[in-house]
């Protein structure tokens, strides 16, 4: 799985205006909040990843939360979701439609998400 890294605050907003430019072509842009440290959130990346079939209309970005927590605070603040690790948060036109942390965290639950909100 080819990730993007969120290293820096701007990209949030980057990442926000990509879902909006490319929504007419399908674009979903995936944000994974791992925590280094956390067993759960290394069993759900790893699950995730094993699980990952390139896919052109995904654009995934992955979060070191130890070493970036103000770059999660923005993302919980801007979609008005409570910051959970691991957790996974799926964006298209500027939104958040889905977000799931944990053992909830699913590849088939993600790409059925995706595939039913493709008209976004």
């Amino acid at each position: 799985m080819l990730w993007h890294k969120l290293t820096e605050l701007s990209q949030v907003n980057t990442l926000v205006n990509i879902s909006k430019e490319q929504s007419t072509s399908g674009l979903t842009v995936l944000i994974f909040k791992h925590s280094t440290r956390c067993s759960i959130s290394s069993m759900a990346l790893n699950r995730l990843e094993a699980k990952w079939v390139a896919n052109d209309s995904v654009k995934p970005y992955l979060l070191d939360l130890l070493n970036y927590r103000d770059i999660s605070n923005e993302i919980a603040s801007l979609f008005h979701i409570e910051h959970a690790s691991p957790q996974v948060l799926l964006i298209k036109n500027g939104q958040c439609f889905y977000h799931n942390s944990h053992n909830g965290i699913s590849y088939a639950e993600i790409m059925s998400s995706i595939d039913n909100n493709s008209s976004l």
